[in-house]
């Protein structure tokens, strides 16, 4: 069972603003801005939350990206790195939109490691 947010609970503009600077950052510079904010920020559920799952997409990414360059050796590894290419720019643009109107968001192929 997931952990939800209260639905009650307001969330501020500067939360918003770091859980967008979490998908942002993903999308630029990989795990490293989650994994500082996940470690950082504990005291915030809504940053903890989109941390814990940015860097769940992360490592995702990852792994489809690893798993591409061993393809690549036939061939196919060059169009399953621009699969996952797409779906990283793709999820980390609709884990932004999501953030910034103050919802959870959740990447539907991402490999929950954190919970």
């Amino acid at each position: 069972m997931e952990n939800q947010l209260p639905a009650t609970s307001p969330i501020s503009q500067d939360t918003k603003n770091m859980a967008l600077l979490i998908w942002i950052g993903t999308l630029f510079f990989g795990f490293i801005p989650s994994l500082i904010l996940y470690l950082t920020k504990k005291d915030d559920a809504y940053i903890q939350d989109q941390a814990k799952e940015a860097l769940n997409w992360s490592i995702t990414a990852i792994a489809g990206y690893v798993a591409s360059i061993v393809l690549a050796i036939i061939a196919i590894g060059f169009l399953t790195m621009a699969a996952v290419g797409i779906c990283h720019l793709v999820f980390c643009i609709m884990g932004a939109v999501k953030v910034s109107e103050g919802q959870p968001f959740r990447v539907p192929f991402a490999i929950r490691l954190l919970k």
